[in-house]
């Protein structure tokens, strides 16, 4: 792990985005509340949350830093598309990113397996059905 025992402690923000595409018709059941296994969108934000409070367990080199606050936000786009945007906020020594960007990855796969039943083809394959443009949207360092 890098040395942070140097820098100061300070209020740090991170924000990170991510899309799940999704069948049209998948969507309108999240919206609807339809899906066999719950409330997608409760569920899913208590996996955002669970997971960026476990970022620093899955990734190495990542540094075990306090989590003041965890915000979870949707937006729909579309009628086959759902953005999902994690804020994440600490006073420490070093930054959240990586807690924002796997909180986002978890709440992506999340959705993908509550939903899988209704996008799978005949083949049991998922043709219309991708994450994409997992990234970080904004950070801040107030001193």
């Amino acid at each position: 792990m890098v040395d942070v025992s140097g820098k100061r402690v300070v209020f740090r923000e991170a924000v990170a985005e991510g899309v799940i595409r999704l069948r049209p018709e998948t969507v309108r059941r999240i919206r609807e509340g339809r899906v066999e296994k719950g409330d997608v969108l409760t569920v899913t934000s208590v996996a955002a949350i669970q997971a960026v409070k476990k970022a620093s367990e899955l990734l190495p080199l990542c540094h075990n830093i306090p989590i003041t606050y965890v915000g979870v936000d949707y937006e729909f786009i579309g009628d086959d598309r759902i953005r999902v945007v994690v804020t994440v906020r600490t006073t420490a020594q070093t930054g959240v990113e990586m807690d924002a960007l796997t909180g986002v990855s978890i709440a992506l796969l999340n959705i993908w397996d509550m939903v899988k039943k209704y996008e799978k083809d005949e083949k049991g394959q998922y043709p219309e059905t991708w994450i994409e443009k997992i990234r970080v949207v904004s950070k801040i360092k107030k001193e």
